[in-house]
């Protein structure tokens, strides 16, 4: 049985309660079977989060429905609860805050439980920007989530600037290096950061086979980064 089938099924005999109920079910419904809770476990993550930002902003354009089908190719027969769980989420009274708290929490015991959250933000960032541009209401939501899940200030700021880097953001911080650090350091950090989000890091890391395509553009956005200082440095 496909995870979308696990999942589907998983959502059709909870979605009858309020979401907090999802969670708690999901806690001990995949217990014996860890990979699968955490391909579940991310997956309702970004549904959910997804569905609070678009609250948050109002409104739900095509782009983004689209760029919600670039991360997640649903089958046919799944639709349905996927919609559920998104609607539900959507329309549950607890502010995304409370969300983002629980779904952090789905991953304490996970020892990649840094790089799953930035996966998520990840996700969320390439949903907000499907329009083009990202709002300054979902940054807000963004920076917020990204606090919730106990992410620095420059580590957002660095997330964030891989994401405008088409905007003009700052090289550096795509690499959250100093602006003073040496060549050296910089190819350093810059080989750290290729090895931390090589997209066989992420397949590893249990996410959905879509999600690659993400990995891909962040990945050629710490190319781009790297290259633009390199330049500058020799130059010097």
């Amino acid at each position: 049985m496909s995870m979308w089938s696990r999942l589907g099924d998983f959502v059709s005999r909870v979605t009858n309660t309020a979401f907090s109920g999802v969670i708690e079910a999901l806690r001990t419904v995949f217990e014996g079977d860890p990979a699968l809770r955490r391909k579940v476990a991310f997956s309702i993550a970004l549904i959910a989060l997804s569905a609070k930002m678009a609250k948050a902003d109002g409104i739900v354009t095509q782009d983004e429905v689209r760029a919600f089908q670039q991360i997640f190719s649903v089958p046919t027969e799944q639709v349905r609860n996927v919609a559920r769980l998104y609607d539900l989420a959507k329309g549950d009274i607890a502010g995304f805050e409370s969300y983002a708290g629980r779904m952090a929490s789905l991953f304490d015991e996970d020892p990649d439980r840094a790089s799953l959250l930035e996966d998520i933000l990840d996700g969320l960032f390439h949903i907000a920007k499907a329009d083009g541009l990202v709002h300054e209401r979902e940054i807000g939501f963004l920076r917020r989530t990204a606090e919730i899940f106990a992410f620095e200030e420059r580590e957002f700021d660095r997330i964030l600037a891989r994401h405008t880097l088409s905007e003009g953001a700052n090289p550096y911080r795509v690499l959250g290096v100093s602006t003073s650090a040496t060549l050296d350091e910089v190819k350093r950090r810059y080989r750290s950061l290729v090895s931390q989000n090589h997209p066989d890091r992420l397949i590893a890391r249990g996410m959905p086979e879509e999600f690659i395509a993400i990995a891909t553009r962040r990945l050629a956005a710490i190319n781009i980064a790297f290259e633009a200082i390199e330049q500058t440095l020799l130059r010097v």
